[in-house]
């Protein structure tokens, strides 16, 4: 914490959206709307998959837990956003800066690996079927539910802690709506190779290496479902992975363009802001549109209660 100590600025300004200045009460009233659909939908995904006992699965206790996560995640970016949208000093301390830094890092990581291990599972289920209740015991889906959280909280901050290492004696304005590694970087007027060196690693880690676990496994399961004679077993088999390949593509997609746009570039902040706020709250909805067991507990449960 002495990097915090020692540095000349003591609180960041987020230029959030300035260009739409005119509409911030607009923007406020929609960003929460989309804010609440994303809670209760994400919630509705975990209850349903907890009363409901025929959705007691490996693939449904993954799709619960990444639910949570996604709870966690938007309500790490979305509180800050809302604040400045209606503050007249749209600020942030240095201390709640890095807060949200290491918030956003440990479940934007957990949300990649988690999406990994629900490709795993689909592979898993697809390719050794005979193999998949013996594999995937509950204590085992625990363990790959609880290894990506720990791993993750390391790693965040670790990224955090050589974060805080970056000199910021020059401009405190971030032409961001949250604070990440990448405008932080851009801002900060010394950047020591050894803290920029391991920042990126663990960039690497968080967010390229569980990308290519999902683009392996995939490429393995659609491999096995081009071989499968009849186009109704071939139906069948990819209707139980579609929700997640859209999950996945609309997450790693804007994510992607989003990291690859420059700092400067106000795209970026656009794309943040679908990855981080409208994506989570379209995923519960993809899961249950086009998933008919959630839709079917979903009619049990609204039974139950009416």
């Amino acid at each position: 914490m002495e990097g915090i100590n020692n540095t000349a600025v003591k609180y960041f300004i987020l230029l959030t959206l300035t260009d739409y200045r005119q509409y911030e009460i607009l923007l406020f009233l929609t960003f929460l709307l989309i804010y609440i659909i994303c809670l209760i939908g994400n919630i509705a995904i975990i209850l349903i998959t907890k009363m409901d006992h025929s959705l007691h699965t490996p693939m449904y206790f993954f799709i619960s837990m990444f639910g949570t996560c996604e709870i966690f995640f938007v309500s790490s970016v979305v509180p800050v956003l809302l604040s400045n949208l209606i503050a007249d000093m749209k600020s942030i301390s240095f201390t709640g800066c890095f807060v949200q830094v290491c918030a956003i890092a440990t479940f934007g990581a957990t949300e990649c690996y988690l999406l990994a291990v629900m490709a795993f599972d689909r592979d898993l289920a697809i390719n050794y079927p005979l193999h998949y209740s013996r594999i995937m015991r509950r204590d085992f889906c625990i363990l790959l539910v609880v290894l990506p959280w720990a791993l993750c909280i390391i790693n965040a901050l670790i990224a955090t802690f050589f974060t805080t290492g970056y000199k910021y004696c020059g401009s405190n304005k971030l032409n961001h709506f949250m604070c990440e590694l990448g405008p932080l970087q851009h801002v900060a007027c010394v950047v020591p190779p050894t803290n920029r060196l391991t920042v990126t690693i663990t960039e690497i880690y968080g967010i390229v290496l569980p990308f290519c676990i999902n683009i392996l496994m995939y490429i393995h399961i659609i491999t096995t479902i081009v071989r499968i004679r009849g186009e109704k077993s071939k139906r069948k088999a990819f209707s139980t992975c579609s929700s997640h390949i859209t999950v996945a593509t609309l997450f790693y997609g804007t994510a992607s363009i989003a990291y690859m746009v420059p700092q400067t570039n106000n795209m970026s902040k656009y794309l943040s802001l679908i990855y981080s706020l409208v994506t989570p709250s379209v995923n519960p909805f993809i899961y249950t549109l086009r998933n008919k067991d959630v839709v079917t507990a979903f009619r049990k449960l609204s039974k139950r209660i009416s």
